[in-house]
């Protein structure tokens, strides 16, 4: 299941960097995916694009971005969920789009 950033984030940026797949973007910032420009999906606040979020699975223990969250905006996105499996493999197919 992706995660989301809620109303309540503050927009300290904390939770940015720490994505490993460039997942999360600054409020008003278009995103990238397999060579795509899209545009925002917030012009107030963080968001995290659901098709590059993989909870961090993979990667670490847990997700990195609530991890940090000083206000806990980071939480489970419930329109998009997925099984580790799946999450397994949208990292692969992320990991290899870098690569290409």
């Amino acid at each position: 299941m992706a995660l989301k950033i809620a109303d309540e984030c503050i927009t300290c940026g904390a939770c940015e960097p720490e994505c490993p797949n460039t997942a999360i973007y600054e409020p008003g910032m278009n995103w990238r995916l397999f060579g795509q420009e899209h545009p925002p999906l917030s012009n107030d606040f963080y968001y995290i694009v659901p098709d590059k979020c993989t909870e961090c699975v993979g990667f670490h223990e847990e997700s990195q971005c609530a991890a940090v969250c000083p206000v806990d905006a980071c939480n489970k996105d419930e329109n998009f969920p997925e099984t580790k499996e799946e999450l397994l493999a949208k990292k692969e197919r992320l990991e290899a789009d870098k690569r290409a």
